[in-house]
């Protein structure tokens, strides 16, 4: 039986076959047997170039099947650690809507006092501009609940680009922030200076919008919270 399966496996390498594709068509013969019996196997160039092929293809396939796997186990990993991060925020308290209120306008508003003449104008308004609603959306809440300003006297503006269409830009942010129709004001069409090339307009497909309350006394105590935040990282405040 042996030296017919022998025999069998001769003629199968013979015809250009891997190890794996005999094993697997001979019921599992182990391939330390098909070493002994076919290592010294004189084979054509054509079956020597038929088995580098099929094993350049089964290796391109093997790694095909790992990086899948990787992917898929990466995915689930990801998944695993921000679905364990959000379950730690839980709800927030007032300080800390206050905390991440003065933090993003730290990171995202508009703090240089106005200037004008070289002289420091007395009137500075608050206003942040960003592409996010979920951003736009926590500002208005610090906004409402922490600085007791009414939803009604938020005023907005939003850059769009040309391939936008300004009614469905400005009913979105409408919508998406609770903010009347009629606190819109001036649409901006095209990209800022401070902008250019910083991001694809492509990748805005609502623009931008920027959140606008005028109020110089809210400016100065949103500067004072920075102030704050800025002694609790251990930087001295101006």
């Amino acid at each position: 039986m042996a030296r017919q399966d022998k025999t069998i496996a001769m003629r199968l390498r013979m015809q250009g076959k891997t190890y794996s594709e005999i094993q697997k068509q001979m019921s599992g013969i182990p391939k330390s047997t098909l070493s002994a019996w076919l290592s010294s196997l004189v084979i054509s160039d054509e079956a020597r170039s038929t088995i580098a092929e099929r094993t350049r293809t089964r290796s391109f396939e093997g790694l095909l099947k790992r990086n899948k796997r990787q992917t898929l186990l990466a995915v689930r990993r990801k998944k695993e650690i921000q679905n364990k991060a959000k379950s730690q925020i839980g709800g927030l308290t007032k300080q800390n809507v206050l905390l991440i209120g003065a933090a993003l306008y730290w990171a995202e508003g508009y703090k240089r006092p106005k200037v004008k003449n070289g002289r420091e104008l007395t009137n500075h308004p608050v206003f942040l501009t960003n592409a996010d609603p979920a951003l736009l959306n926590m500002l208005i809440r610090f906004l409402v609940e922490l600085c007791g300003v009414d939803r009604n006297k938020i005023k907005m503006n939003v850059r769009i680009f040309q391939h936008l269409n300004e009614e469905t830009v400005l009913n979105y942010w409408s919508e998406t922030l609770n903010i009347s129709r009629k606190n819109f004001q001036k649409t901006y069409l095209g990209i800022s200076k401070s902008s250019m090339g910083k991001k694809p307009f492509n990748r805005l497909p609502y623009g931008v919008a920027q959140i606008r309350i005028n109020s110089t006394d809210l400016f100065h105590k949103i500067m004072g919270w920075i102030e704050g935040l800025k002694m609790q990282a251990g930087e001295t405040p101006d």
